[in-house]
């Protein structure tokens, strides 16, 4: 698969009379690291929903992972998800779940035997220095601790590609390395691709990666 995600043309919008993304493309190859940056409102979560089908276009094609969403339905929706890994501002995790089975999620969806499951779990949550609070609750928590265990969640099934939607935004200097030293590793260790919706990008990342501006509806490429 040369291109994860193909968008051409696409309209997006929330109200048929106004359109809240306008004949955005953009072509990003397997195993690149992406940015789209862009002021509060301007559409950078409407984009990231969009390609994990949360919002389907009004016009125009995208292409994710190879699923083509002209022709998409329940059970491609279904098929598209496994390749994902999704990481939220607001985390989403299961307040009624404990770490380890939240982290757990993904696999259990995918079908994994209990063990296999439990190992993934344990593994990722050694990665994001959290094993000791396996058998905490949400709720129990820090912020940045929360979102640690979204992002081994979001890798628990080794996804094709990474979706973060302002990963860092409401997080401490600590988590926030934590987190970006995982997306950094999940494209140079894994090969997995990353797309990563943000006011800004670190300066210390030190990697290559594509950039795209959205204002005014309109995404542009950065050079």
């Amino acid at each position: 698969m040369e291109y994860v995600i193909r968008a051409q043309g696409l309209n997006l919008s929330y109200d048929r009379d106004e359109p809240i993304i306008t004949d955005a493309s953009m072509q990003i190859k397997a195993q690149e690291f992406v940015f789209i940056t862009g002021k509060s409102g301007s559409g950078k979560s409407t984009i990231i929903k969009s390609l994990y089908g949360e919002l389907f276009p009004k016009m125009g094609e995208l292409n994710v992972c190879g699923v083509d969403f002209k022709t998409i339905n329940s059970s491609k929706l279904n098929v598209l998800r496994r390749y994902l890994g999704v990481v939220f501002q607001d985390y989403k995790l299961i307040d009624e779940w404990t770490v380890e089975q939240n982290v757990m999620l993904p696999l259990i969806i995918g079908g994994f035997s209990k063990s296999v499951c439990i190992k993934q779990a344990h593994k990722l949550l050694k990665h994001v220095k959290l094993l000791h609070k396996v058998n905490k609750y949400p709720y129990e928590l820090s912020g940045g601790e929360q979102q640690r265990v979204a992002m081994a969640r979001a890798l628990a099934h080794n996804p094709i590609l990474i979706l973060a939607d302002e990963p860092t935004g409401n997080l401490d200097s600590y988590s926030s390395e934590v987190i970006w030293n995982l997306l950094k590793g999940a494209k140079e260790h894994l090969g997995t691709t990353v797309l990563v919706v943000t006011h800004n990008i670190p300066s210390t990342l030190g990697i290559d990666y594509k950039h795209y501006f959205l204002e005014g509806g309109v995404l542009h490429e950065v050079n």
